[in-house]
């Protein structure tokens, strides 16, 4: 292995994307290699205040601009402190959502110009990029079912979002990996997750 890799996971809710990316860290841990977990938005301790922002259903309307900038003004907080120097240590950082998110959720899923993402995108990470997506898909109802089963409260704004609202994000992510073959590798996330994890075990060792 030369240097960090950056790898992130994408999909809709209930896709297991907690779950693959312990997974993905067990296997950097068994060969020595090593690595950080993190998530978006999120992933410093002010990031994280955004993400409430973003996630808490309050009275006040978030709009899906607002929302966007909310998005990415979190992004630029994890890649400065958190991303960026584990590369540049030569970790490899596993990131549960990055601006695919962004391109899914609140481009396909809420409609925000296509440009606007791209344009802020290449103001906050114009020489980054994933050297993997490993994108966990599967039909919304499943995800939907198996996330609503494990929530314990009330849903986040995006978990009360409806079913055509994750149709249109679930497209979206597959226009996305249509468009980039070479750093997206769609899974099937409605697959035993053996199967699951051995197709991750392909992309991360082809990565190593």
């Amino acid at each position: 292995m030369s240097g960090g890799r950056f790898v992130t996971l994408e999909g809709i809710e209930g896709a297991g994307k907690s779950t693959i990316a312990k997974f993905a860290l067990a296997w950097l841990t068994r060969r020595g290699i090593p690595g950080r977990l993190t998530r978006e938005p999120g992933g410093t301790p002010l990031a994280e205040r955004v993400r409430q922002i973003v996630l808490e259903r309050g009275a006040e309307t978030l709009s899906p601009v607002a929302e966007t900038l909310l998005m990415f003004a979190a992004r630029e907080l994890h890649l400065k402190n958190v991303i960026r120097p584990a590369l540049e240590r030569g970790e490899w950082v596993i990131c549960d959502r990055f601006t695919d998110a962004t391109r899914a959720y609140q481009g396909s899923g809420r409609g925000v110009d296509a440009q606007l993402i791209e344009t802020l995108a290449a103001a906050v990470h114009p020489d980054l990029a994933p050297d993997c997506t490993l994108l966990l898909d599967l039909p919304v109802p499943l995800g939907l079912g198996r996330a609503r089963a494990r929530e314990a409260g009330a849903a986040d704004r995006f978990e009360a979002e409806t079913v055509a609202f994750f149709e249109r994000v679930r497209a979206g992510y597959l226009e996305l990996a249509r468009r980039d073959p070479q750093r997206f590798q769609v899974l099937d996330a409605a697959a035993p997750l053996a199967a699951v994890e051995e197709r991750v075990e392909r992309a991360l060792e082809a990565l190593a």
